[in-house]
């Protein structure tokens, strides 16, 4: 039975944390995630949303996600950004991956952007061989850099400014 992809509307926000909770513990990550359903639906619903959310859903249950937001690149312009694209565990392998994936990209090509970026962790091996089977590249040269709320804490303590 196939899956309908769709955009996430605001009933569908509990099912999307629970799978971004998911993520976090296939991840080595599972007290990371800090993120609301009341938040999902703040940042993630209406004319002015932050994020774009993807679902595969079959028979009222969410199976997979994809979330997206616009980047800007200073070489490109406004580009997607794939934040997540997370399937359910017992239903990889049936082609919800790939149909969330081919809608970002529609969705970034329709748009007229120059490029959709992500990140993905090396020892991630089967999201590494999906994509490049893709024809994306991964970049293994680049490292991604982030900076959590104590870090910043910290930092601007030592200017001063904290």
């Amino acid at each position: 039975m196939k899956a309908t992809i769709r955009k996430a509307e605001a009933d569908d926000m509990a099912q999307v944390l629970r799978l971004i909770k998911e993520l976090a513990i296939y991840e080595k990550e599972p007290d990371a995630v800090e993120v609301t359903v009341d938040d999902l639906i703040a940042y993630g619903t209406g004319s002015n949303a932050d994020f774009t959310c993807f679902v595969a859903e079959r028979e009222g249950e969410i199976l997979g996600i994809a979330l997206v937001y616009y980047r800007f690149s200073t070489w490109k312009g406004r580009t997607v950004h794939l934040e997540d694209l997370i399937v359910r565990e017992q239903y990889r392998g049936e082609g919800l991956g790939m149909a969330l994936y081919t809608e970002v990209i529609k969705y970034t090509y329709e748009l007229g952007l120059k490029r959709v970026e992500w990140v993905v962790l090396d020892w991630n091996t089967s999201a590494v061989d999906f994509y490049e089977a893709s024809g994306a590249n991964v970049m293994k040269e680049w490292n991604t850099v982030q900076m959590d709320t104590e870090a910043m804490k910290k930092f601007l303590s030592k200017k001063g400014l904290a």
